[in-house]
C-alpha cells in the first residue's frame, strides 16, 4: 500500500468515481479541475488554508483518551480525535474553508451547498459569511424538521435554506436540487459539496482538505502513546470524515482501518444506509460511479438512519475502491447501537457526540472488550451532538 495512488487522470478510484454529468456541467467541472490543480501547486493557497484552520476553525483538534469509558468497557483503550471541538462543531469546516478559498480564487460571488444533518450547511454558511459571499443551502424537508437548531444557525449566518420536498425529502434529494441549481447558475456560483463524493474532482479535493484529520492524528498519537493506534475507526455516509482520517494511514499497514456504515433498523430490512455492507451493486448517482443502493431496475432505493448525515444511498468512490482492494474493512452499526454509544459517552466522558459519530463509537463499544488492554482504538469523533438533542429526546419520549 506504500505506492497507493488514486484517483487517475479521469477521476477514477479503481472502477469507481469519474464524471457522469450533463454536458452543461462539463465546462464548470473542467474549470474547477484546472483551478484546483493550480491551487494545489500554490504554496500561498495552502498557507491561507492553514491560517484559517488555525485561527478561524481552531485547529489542531486534540486527541483525547476516554479513560472512564475504556475502563467501563474493559479491554482496548479508546481515544477520540476531537473534531467536535472545531468551529461550527464538526469536521465539515475543514472542507468548506478549502472550497471557499478556491471559490474566492475563481472569482465566484455565490456558493450553494447541500446538507443532511445540517453541519455542512452551517459550515458553508459560516465560510460564506467569512468571505462575503451569498449562500443558498438545499436541505430535505424531513431533515429540516429533525435538525431545526442547525436550520436556525444557517439563517442566523445569512444563508437562505431551501427546503426540498421531492423524493425521500432527505440528503439525496437535497443534492439533486443543488446540482440542478448549479447547472442554471454556473457562471457566478460555486457548489461546495460536503462529502467525498460527486463528480471529479470533488472526491479528491474534499479528501485533500480533510486529510488534516489523519495527518494531525498520526503526529498526536505518536506523541501521546509513542506509536500509532491498532485500529482507526470512523463513520461513513458519503465518507469525508472517514477518508480524512484513513488516507494518511493507508501506508501504515499495522493500523487496521474500519469504516462504519449506518445499519438503521438492520441491513436485513430495507431501512438502512449501508451500500457496501449490504453488497449493493455499482451504480451512478450525483455524477459519480460507486456502490449504490438500488433495485433491479436501477432505481435508487430509499434509506433510513437515526443520523441525518449518514442517510445516503451511496458512498464516496475512494471508499468503494479501498473496500475492493481490502485496505479498509466496512461494517455497520444500527440505530440502537448508535444510541447506546451516545448515552455511554455522555455518561462516562461528559461529551455529547453527533449521532453520526456514534456509529463509529458503537464499533469501539462492541469491540474494545474483545481486545487486550494494551491495544488502542482511535475513534474519529466527527461532530458534536447539539444538533441531535431533539431527535434523541423524541426517541426517548421526552418533551423538550
Amino acid at each position: 500500500m506504500q505506492n497507493y495512488q488514486a484517483p487517475d487522470q479521469q477521476g477514477f478510484f479503481g472502477e469507481h468515481g469519474g464524471l457522469y454529468v450533463s454536458e452543461t456541467l462539463i465546462p464548470a467541472l473542467e474549470e474547477l479541475k484546472q483551478a484546483y490543480a493550480e491551487a494545489k501547486q500554490d504554496p500561498a493557497f495552502w498557507a491561507a488554508f492553514e491560517h484559517d484552520l488555525k485561527h478561524y476553525a481552531g485547529r489542531p483538534s486534540p486527541v483525547y483518551h476516554a479513560e472512564r469509558l475504556s475502563k467501563h468497557l474493559g479491554g482496548a483503550q479508546i481515544w477520540l480525535k476531537r473534531e467536535d471541538l472545531n468551529h461550527t462543531g464538526a469536521h465539515k469546516v475543514n472542507n468548506t474553508i478549502g472550497q471557499a478559498l478556491l471559490a474566492k480564487r475563481m472569482g465566484k460571488k455565490r456558493v450553494i451547498a447541500e446538507t443532511g444533518a445540517g453541519q455542512h450547511g452551517v459550515a458553508s454558511a459560516t465560510v460564506a459569511a467569512r468571505f462575503g459571499m451569498t449562500c443558498d443551502v438545499y436541505m430535505g424537508a424531513d431533515d429540516i424538521q429533525r435538525q431545526m437548531p442547525n436550520v436556525f444557525r444557517m439563517k442566523l449566518l445569512g444563508a437562505n435554506v431551501v427546503g426540498v420536498e421531492s423524493g425521500s425529502r432527505t440528503l439525496k434529494d437535497a443534492m439533486n436540487e443543488a446540482m440542478r441549481e448549479w447547472v442554471a447558475r454556473v457562471g457566478d456560483t460555486f457548489y461546495i459539496i460536503g462529502t467525498a463524493a460527486g463528480p471529479a474532482p470533488y472526491p479528491e479535493m474534499v479528501r485533500d482538505f480533510q486529510c488534516v484529520i489523519g495527518n494531525e492524528a498520526k503526529k498526536q498519537m505518536q506523541e501521546a502513546i509513542g506509536r500509532q493506534p491498532d485500529v482507526a475507526v470512523a463513520c461513513v455516509g458519503g465518507g469525508s470524515n472517514a477518508i480524512g482520517l484513513f488516507h494518511p494511514y493507508i501506508g501504515e499497514e499495522n493500523v487496521r482501518l474500519v469504516g462504519v456504515e449506518a445499519g438503521g433498523r438492520g441491513v436485513d430490512t430495507p431501512q438502512h444506509a449501508a451500500p457496501i455492507t449490504s453488497r449493493a451493486p455499482i451504480g451512478v448517482l450525483h455524477g459519480f460511479r460507486s456502490y449504490l443502493m438500488q433495485d433491479e431496475d436501477g432505481q435508487v432505493l430509499g434509506t433510513h438512519s437515526v443520523s441525518a448525515g449518514l442517510d445516503y444511498p451511496g458512498i464516496g468512490p475512494e471508499h468503494s475502491h479501498l473496500h475492493d482492494i481490502g485496505r479498509v474493512e466496512y461494517t455497520v452499526a444500527n440505530d440502537e447501537a448508535a444510541l447506546n454509544a451516545f448515552d455511554l459517552l455522555c455518561r462516562f466522558e461528559g461529551i455529547i457526540p453527533a449521532l453520526e459519530s456514534c456509529h463509529a463509537l458503537a464499533w469501539a463499544v462492541e469491540n474494545a472488550p474483545k481486545m487486550d488492554k494494551s491495544q488502542v482504538i482511535l475513534v474519529n469523533l466527527s461532530g458534536r451532538g447539539d444538533k441531535d438533542i431533539n431527535t434523541v429526546a423524541k426517541l426517548k419520549g421526552i418533551e423538550l
